[in-house]
């Protein structure tokens, strides 16, 4: 037996494990679009950050695993105080979340006391407490235009910020954080595909830069490009997100071809989830996430009211 085939039996046997402790635990397995493939394949729902959060909210289920990162299963607990939210991989944060603060979210509001504050679901508990609502970028433009204020802090992803304002006419005051997987993708990596790829759409994530997004076809969420993959009439398209979710455009969309507009678009924090940490977790019950009560309260708050919308 080569080492090849023992893998795959390891693999197989380890899936089984996992489905009959999903079972004993009456637990639900959440995956976003850009985590490896086997995660993506063992979970019962896999999506973008919006689609999972009302999940999230909506599961029956004693316990929830969350093959995401931190901000992901923070949201959960948030909505889901009685259960128990595992993040399989305590170690799976978002840099994105941790480029702004909630004490220099409060420093923000008092310089701009008329301003209402849209936080991008990728941020911590705490400055969704500060907030007076979060967004997806699938939803964005929708939460923003649903407020009364002319101003509107936005944090933390600039980026996103400025893809907001093109469809605004309140004043978007963005923070300067960013994605580093979509701020790296440059307008040089869209030149090179189209010339690999020619007949192909190219689709980017508004968490890319200004200028890469210029000069896509279509600006779409996660979620959003494999809808317009799915039921489009063309049949090649080049994907300017994380890797990832290459995975399940080729599932849900087997008669297209999709290209990365970058094979650097990788994001290691989503990627340190595997199935041995998945079943771990299950095992255990640990690492369970959990957020203050008077922090979740307020967060709470913030995150209804995007649900809402």
């Amino acid at each position: 037996m080569t080492y090849i085939e023992r893998t795959t039996l390891d693999t197989e046997s380890l899936k089984e494990k996992i489905l009959q402790l999903k079972k004993e635990r009456n637990a639900v397995i959440l995956a976003h679009n850009y985590q490896i493939e086997e995660v993506q394949d063992i979970a019962d729902f896999t999506g973008d950050s919006l689609e999972l959060a009302r999940k999230a909210a909506n599961q029956s289920a004693d316990v929830i695993v969350f093959c995401g990162v931190d901000f992901m299963a923070e949201t959960a607990a948030i909505l889901s105080p009685e259960k128990t939210v595992l993040l399989p991989a305590p170690d799976a944060n978002c840099p994105m979340a941790e480029m702004i603060t909630a004490g220099e979210l409060r420093v923000l509001k008092e310089r701009f006391p008329d301003a209402a504050v849209v936080c991008y679901v990728n941020t911590t508990a705490e400055v969704k407490a500060e907030s007076d609502i979060c967004c997806t970028s699938s939803n964005a433009v929708k939460v923003v235009e649903s407020l009364d204020a002319d101003q509107i802090i936005f944090v933390p992803d600039k980026n996103l910020g400025s893809y907001v304002a093109r469809f605004t006419d309140k004043k978007v005051l963005p923070w300067e954080g960013f994605c580093f997987v979509h701020d790296r993708i440059t307008p040089e990596d869209v030149n090179t595909a189209r010339q690999l790829h020619p007949d192909a759409q190219v689709l980017v994530h508004p968490e890319c830069r200004a200028e890469v997004v210029d000069m896509a076809d279509h600006v779409f969420s996660t979620s959003g490009m494999i809808e317009h993959v799915c039921k489009s009439s063309n049949k090649e398209f080049i994907i300017g997100t994380e890797v990832g979710i290459l995975h399940r455009m080729k599932k849900d969309c087997p008669d297209k071809l999709c290209y990365p507009l970058s094979s650097q678009a990788i994001c290691t924090n989503m990627k340190r989830t595997d199935l041995q940490k998945v079943y771990n977790s299950l095992k255990s019950l640990t690492p369970r996430v959990t957020v203050p009560e008077d922090v979740a309260d307020r967060a709470r708050l913030a995150i209804q009211r995007m649900l809402d919308i």
